[in-house]
């Protein structure tokens, strides 16, 4: 007797494997070389940069006291660290957004996220009054191949919401913290 307590619907099921075909598809679809990736990831990492430092800078131009501080100050190509975790962080007055990122182990993965990405990573928002009660904000973030075209997405896991990373996304994290 098949217990079907703990089983999906069948229409769930066929659903998660037509994406899970899908994304196999997609990244199968990257006949890439290890070069080629690396220096996808380094402009993923450079553009990455570049959002953040645009963000920092429009919002600067804003203030009437008190700035944003990006760090580091500069994150030229070379500065990517293919083995191991990259940092920048966005500060201001005690609040923090960290963003780390990494390669994750194969050349292009969908391991984490349907759509095949070349780096993988999270930003995390919190205050003091967030760590004195064990709470930090994160979203995944992903450097995605769509099409002919990569771009930085991120996924909220707690409410499954994904999107661009942009201007838009850093201020709300932001926000939050004020």
């Amino acid at each position: 007797m098949e217990s079907t307590k703990f089983c999906m619907p069948p229409d769930d099921l066929i659903g998660r494997l037509a994406r899970q075909i899908d994304a196999t598809k997609r990244a199968e679809q990257f006949t890439v070389n290890a070069e080629d990736v690396t220096a996808l990831r380094r402009r993923g990492a450079v553009a990455l940069y570049a959002t953040c430092a645009e963000f920092v800078a429009t919002v600067n131009s804003r203030l009437s006291s008190g700035l944003l501080e990006l760090s580091p100050p500069a994150f030229p190509a070379e500065a990517f660290r293919e083995s191991g975790t990259n940092l920048f962080q966005i500060s201001s007055q005690g609040r923090q957004m960290q963003i780390t990122f990494e390669a994750p182990e194969q050349l292009v993965s969908t391991e984490k996220f349907l759509i095949p990405y070349v780096l993988e990573g999270e930003v995390r928002t919190y205050n003091q009054q967030m760590l004195d009660h064990f709470e930090i904000r994160s979203r995944a973030l992903f450097f995605c191949l769509e099409q002919d075209n990569a771009i930085w997405r991120f996924y909220d896991w707690r409410t499954r919401h994904t999107g661009p990373v942009g201007r838009d996304l850093l201020a709300s994290l932001m926000e939050s913290l004020f």
